[in-house]
Formats: C-alpha cells, sequence, structure tokens
C-alpha cells in the first residue's frame, strides 16, 4: 500500500496515460480506469465545479463504460461531492485512483453511485424563459412559415357572404402559365399556324377613319377611333374618378364600332402575323364594313345601292387575289364590327342594313361578328368591346385581384333603357322586379337617351358592387352589357339563350353544362307569369356556389377583352380575344383543309 506522500507526489505528477500503468497481476483485479472531464476547479474541499458549456467537456474515452461517462457528463454540469481514493487533476484534465487498482476501482464505484441519478436527470432551469430555447424558435420558425404560405395561397381573400351582407369577396386563381414562345404547339404559331393580313386599298379602311365625324348620327366617332381604336384614355374621362390611379392605364373610352379598327391593329403587331402568304394558314381580310355600312343605315337620303357600293367594290378586289381563288375564301375571315342582322338584307325584298353577307362572293368566307346567325356556321360570335385594354399579363392579374376583392354590398344589379313602345316590354319587367327588390338588393340604372354610352363610369361602378347582373336581349338578341358585366366580376344573368350560349362558343364554354360554371338562366315565361322572382332564385343559389361562379368569370377576363400590347401579346402564355380568335381561325382553316382540294402549294 502507498503512503499518504506518494498518493500526493503521484496526484501532482500524474502518468499520462491510464495504459502506462502496470497491469495487476491478480486477474480479479479489474485494471485502473481514467476518463478526461473539463478544467476542474476546486470550490472546496472534497467538491468541484465544472464549466456547464457542453462543448468545453472533453469527449470522453472510447473504452469508458457507459456508467463512467454518464458520471463525466454530471461532473460537466454541476459540483459533486469527491469520494475518498479518487484525485482529480486540473493540468491532465483526468481523474485518477490515489489508492491501489482495486480501492481505486471501488472508489470509482462509489463516484458513479454518487452521481448516476443525476446523470439520468436533469433539473428544471432556475431561469423558466430560457428553458428550450432551440425548441422555442424552430417552433417559431414553423409557425411563421405556414402563416407565409396559406398568405400565398390564399391572398387573404373573404369569401362572399350572404346577401344581407355588405360586402363580399372571392378568391381570384391568378395563374402563372408557362411562358410561350413561336415553337411551342400549345401557344406558339409554327408554320401551320401563321396569320397573313392583307394590304387592302386605303378605301376600304383607312379613308373611313377619316370619316369619323359623319359615321354615327347621335355623336362623333373620332374620340372613340382614337388610339387605334381604343379611344380616349380613361385618365381623362370620367372612368378616372372611379378606378384607382395604377389601374387606369389599361383603360379607355371605347366604343362597339370600333372593333374592325382594333382587331385589324392587333393582327398587323401579332406575333403569328406573317409576311409571307405562302406560308400562311389563314387570310385576315381587313374590310371596316361596319363603318362602310354604319354611315348609310341612319342617312335620310341614303339607298341600298349606298349601303352595299364599298361591299361589292371590296369583293371585286378580292376575287382577284391568287390566294383566294385557290381556296375560294375557305382560309378566309373578317372582323364586322356591327352584328350580323346590318348586313342581311334580301337584295331582292328590301329593308334594314346592307346585303354584304348574302352575296355570293362572301359566302365561304368566316364572318367574326359580335352577334352571329345561329343558322350559319360562317358567322362566329366575337366579344363585344369593353373599355378594358391591358397591355401586360401583370396589368391583366392587377385587374382580377382588384374586381375579385371589391366589396358586393348588392345582390343583384340591372343597366339598361326600358322599351316604353314594346307591349309587355321585358326591360320595364326587370326595373320593376328591382324597385320590388329593395336599394339594399338591388341596385338600377336608366340608360335612357345614350345616359350609359355618355358615361360608362355608371355602369362599371354599378356592376362592380353587384354579385349578379341582369342580361335581357338588347335591341337585338346580344348587348354590350353583358362583358361589361363579366368585365366588372359579376355573374351574368341570362334569359334568352341566343344571348350568350349560342353566340360565343369559342370564348364562352358552354358544352356539358359549363355554362352553370359562370351564368346563371331564368326562364323568362315563369318570370312573366309571376311564377317566381330574380330575388329568389338568385338569393337561393348556395354562397359556395356563387364564390366559385364568380371565381370563373374573374379568371375569363383576360380571353374576352381586346388587349393594348404588341407584337409577343399578353405575355406569360396568357391569350386575349385576338388570340383566342387567331387560334379559332387556325383550327377551322384547317379542318376546312382536310375536307376541301386546295393546298398551301
Amino acid at each position: 500500500m502507498r503512503t499518504q506522500a506518494e498518493g500526493r507526489a503521484e496526484a501532482e505528477h500524474p502518468p499520462s496515460s491510464s495504459h502506462s500503468r502496470q497491469r495487476p497481476t491478480n486477474s480479479h483485479r479489474k485494471p485502473p480506469l481514467s476518463f478526461p472531464v473539463s478544467a476542474l476547479v476546486y470550490q472546496q474541499p472534497r467538491s468541484l465545479t465544472l464549466p456547464t458549456a457542453k462543448h468545453d467537456l472533453h469527449p470522453p474515452i472510447p473504452r469508458l463504460r457507459a456508467p463512467y461517462r454518464g458520471a463525466a457528463h454530471v461532473l460537466a454540469s454541476r459540483a459533486v461531492p469527491v469520494p475518498p481514493g479518487v484525485a482529480y487533476h486540473i493540468k491532465s484534465r483526468s481523474c485518477t485512483p490515489t489508492l491501489d487498482p482495486l480501492q481505486s476501482r471501488d472508489a470509482l464505484d462509489r463516484l458513479v453511485t454518487a452521481v448516476a441519478p443525476m446523470a439520468m436527470y436533469r433539473p428544471e432551469h432556475p431561469n423558466p424563459a430560457t428553458r428550450r430555447p432551440r425548441l422555442v424558435v424552430l417552433l417559431l420558425v414553423a409557425f411563421f412559415a405556414l402563416q407565409f404560405l396559406v398568405v400565398l395561397a390564399f391572398r387573404a381573400v373573404r369569401p362572399p357572404p350572404s346577401p344581407a351582407s355588405s360586402s363580399a369577396t372571392v378568391s381570384v386563381p391568378v395563374p402563372m402559365p408557362v411562358a410561350v414562345t413561336k415553337d411551342d404547339d400549345s401557344g406558339g404559331c409554327g408554320e401551320d399556324g401563321l396569320v397573313y393580313v392583307y394590304d387592302l386599298p386605303p378605301v376600304f379602311n383607312q379613308d373611313l377613319l377619316g370619316l369619323c365625324d359623319a359615321l354615327a348620327p347621335w355623336y362623333s366617332l373620332c374620340p372613340y377611333l382614337a388610339n387605334d381604336g381604343l379611344g380616349l384614355p380613361a385618365g381623362g374621362t370620367n372612368l378616372s374618378e372611379i378606378l384607382p390611379r395604377e389601374l387606369l392605364p389599361s383603360w379607355y373610352a371605347s366604343d362597339q364600332f370600333a372593333l374592325e379598327h382594333i382587331v385589324h391593329r392587333r393582327l398587323l403587331s401579332h406575333r403569328c402575323r406573317t409576311a409571307d402568304p405562302a406560308r400562311a394558314a389563314a387570310f385576315f381580310v381587313p374590310f371596316y364594313a361596319g363603318l362602310a355600312v354604319g354611315r348609310h343605315l341612319w342617312a335620310a337620303n341614303a339607298t341600298d345601292a349606298d349601303r352595299d357600293r364599298d361591299c361589292v367594290a371590296l369583293l371585286a378586289w378580292l376575287h382577284a387575289q391568287p390566294h383566294y381563288r385557290r381556296s375560294r375564301g375557305w382560309d378566309h375571315f373578317i372582323a364586322l364590327g356591327r352584328i350580323t342582322w346590318d348586313f342581311r338584307r334580301s337584295p331582292d325584298a328590301g329593308g334594314w342594313g346592307g346585303s354584304f353577307l348574302t352575296m355570293p362572293g362572301v359566302a365561304n368566307v368566316t364572318r367574326l361578328v359580335i352577334e352571329r346567325d345561329p343558322w350559319d356556321d360562317m358567322d362566329v360570335g366575337i366579344p363585344y368591346p369593353t373599355g378594358f385594354h391591358p397591355r401586360t399579363a401583370a396589368d391583366a392579374r392587377a385587374w382580377q385581384r382588384y374586381v375579385a376583392a371589391r366589396p358586393r354590398p348588392r345582390l343583384f344589379a340591372f343597366a339598361g333603357a326600358p322599351r316604353s313602345s314594346i307591349k309587355g316590354d321585358f326591360r320595364a319587367l326587370l326595373l320593376n322586379e328591382c324597385q320590388a327588390a329593395g336599394d339594399d338588393a338591388c341596385g338600377s340604372l336608366d340608360c335612357a337617351e345614350g345616359k350609359c354610352i355618355k358615361n360608362n363610369a355608371l355602369v362599371l361602378q354599378l356592376f362592380m358592387e353587384s354579385r349578379f347582373c341582369l342580361q335581357p336581349r338588347g335591341d337585338s338578341f346580344t348587348r354590350r352589357s353583358l362583358f361589361d358585366c363579366m368585365v366588372a366580376g359579376a355573374v351574368p344573368v341570362l334569359f334568352w339563350r341566343r344571348s350568350a350560349y349560342r353566340q360565343y362558343g369559342w370564348y364562352l364554354p358552354v358544352v356539358d353544362g359549363e355554362e352553370e360554371e359562370w351564368s346563371v338562366f331564368i326562364d323568362r315565361n315563369r318570370l312573366r307569369a309571376g311564377n317566381l322572382t330574380v330575388r329568389g332564385v338568385l338569393a337561393a343559389i348556395p354562397e359556395a356556389r356563387v364564390r366559385r361562379m364568380r371565381e370563373r368569370v374573374v379568371e375569363m377576363i383576360p380571353w374576352i377583352v381586346y388587349s393594348a400590347a404588341g407584337g409577343d401579346g399578353l405575355g406569360g402564355g396568357m391569350k386575349d380575344a385576338v388570340d383566342v380568335m387567331v387560334d379559332g381561325m387556325v383550327r377551322r382553316a384547317a379542318e376546312q383543309r382536310r375536307t376541301r382540294t386546295w393546298s398551301n402549294t
């Protein structure tokens, strides 16, 4: 047995490693062990305190058994009484026995016994505010990340309330389409999707614009034909009083009769236009027939020959073109800024309008008109121009978000002029329905004496405050108000199927009941008979369905408006009414080519 002096000397000069000690010859004795601890500092006899930082703890020797590793962790965190027979060395950062190996082992066992319960138990931190800081940070990060994802997904837009509510909003899916290229079949043109625009003599288009003061009997069309047919910018009109400043650049005071000029301008810069007619799949004829015929419709001394003169001259020019003769007009199309009935006067019986669409030379040409003849397959309905003409997809999406978030205190609205000279006038019936529903449920606007034409801001504001808008037939079966309603983010309510469902197949989906996704149809005969009311029908629609219908309407806005974009269109893969028109015409020409005998060669 060593003397106490020897033990103290060994404590001052410990061996560099426990393995340097000689193994005892007695087989029943265990070898001495030492394990590292960090920077031991004596506080009082037989006690010590170690730094609490976990990274300060020297890694345990791999051969040290689990109980001793636990003891080392306890030693590193708090003051532990030192059993007899064990010495702690500051310089070597180790703990070694001071007695013989057996006694040292017993001393270490006593040390483990003393600290083992503490190794398995972690007491509460004296300061509760600092407990588990990492867990708190992780929970906060996860919470804010979840909030961010929710904001991105739903845009914080609320669903519309019940009819009695003071406001209603709807979430709008503003898609981010994949950008298209000219070689992309889904949105590009390719060799089979190019359009050739004829360069007509100016007498058939540009010269007519110079007559803008005499084209309509009630007002001058000059302001409406400015800016390539878009009209005066909204910044100088009454629209500036109701629209946010940042949205004004997309709005103009447009007239429905300027359609021919709008389409012509857009196609001249369209990405699918080709200057080589040999490469074209379709041919556009930029004849402003609506302006040519319209200026003679109300003239007191105008004759049938006056109304047809420009049309006859145009067909004579067109029939001399080689590409027309090759296909006999099957791959040609024209846009008309008036309804089809303004061009269907019988050449023999006389009557209203011109006879352009009854002439044999135009029989094979596709006519894009704001109201089509349901029994003539060569007529294709296209949207009436509204005042909204975005330049980019970002402009269109900004407007979609705006109308989706607008408060809509009224259930429905109606804008129109009654026809007192017509017995049983349906518009008068709707005005009575609106009055019976009360101002809180319905808003109305009497458009007599051109009030709505002169101040279209009144119509837009009325529709933006309502969830539904009533759309009876106008002077004919269709009316511009249908598209004003949808651009304002309201759901149209129809009473004649020919007002929309049988008109705009390229733009308004109606296959397999799809019209119920974006509109409401009310049987006008039952309404006349008093078997139902407009308010009763609309108030009975579940709130969730109203929200989905409004979402669908807002989603459709870009492709029912004529953009003010340049050659690349709105961009971002978003299409406007002219893009839809080109796609439809190219498909139509391809179908005709498969069934006809001509080719592009």
